[in-house]
């Protein structure tokens, strides 16, 4: 009987010891994943972290491609715009134009994020049934102007 005990004993202990092995790899491989402002990540660059650190927002890699009728490249409406961004796919597809408090974090975090343009960029927001909201990247200033006008465009995508 002693000797089933102490196998008992030692079993459990064993099982134990994994336990919690299996819980400090869980967690150190928790804490490694989380992405870090300036990484890629996700199939873009991580431009904003929210304070548990286990979500946020990622910007493409690049603008958008194309533009609007009568725009120059790399231009686009605002109708247009907000096309190309939701049917973007790079590694994944669910690519969204940014509202403009989405926008103006990634103007905040523009310096982590490569070929950001000191243009305007589009949001989301609208500001009116004509207008919506744009943002300059060599200011910062949020305008409302005509969904007509060109702008840039970075599809973004939340982690």
């Amino acid at each position: 009987m002693k000797l089933t005990q102490k196998t008992s004993i030692a079993r459990l202990r064993m099982m134990v010891l994994f336990t919690g092995l299996m819980l400090i790899s869980l967690s150190a491989l928790s804490f490694a994943a989380t992405p870090k402002i300036g990484e890629s990540y996700g199939g873009g660059i991580v431009f904003y972290v929210d304070g548990t650190g286990q979500h946020g927002l990622i910007v493409a890699k690049a603008d958008m491609t194309g533009h609007s009728d009568g725009k120059r490249d790399g231009e686009l409406n605002w109708y247009d715009a907000k096309t190309v961004a939701n049917s973007f796919v790079e590694s994944y597809n669910d690519w969204f134009l940014p509202n403009k408090e989405q926008l103006n974090q990634l103007y905040l975090q523009r310096g982590v994020v490569d070929g950001i343009l000191e243009m305007y960029y589009w949001s989301a927001s609208e500001s009116d049934v004509n207008n919506a909201w744009a943002q300059d990247f060599t200011s910062g200033k949020q305008l409302a102007g005509s969904k007509a006008n060109g702008s840039c465009v970075r599809a973004v995508r939340f982690f």
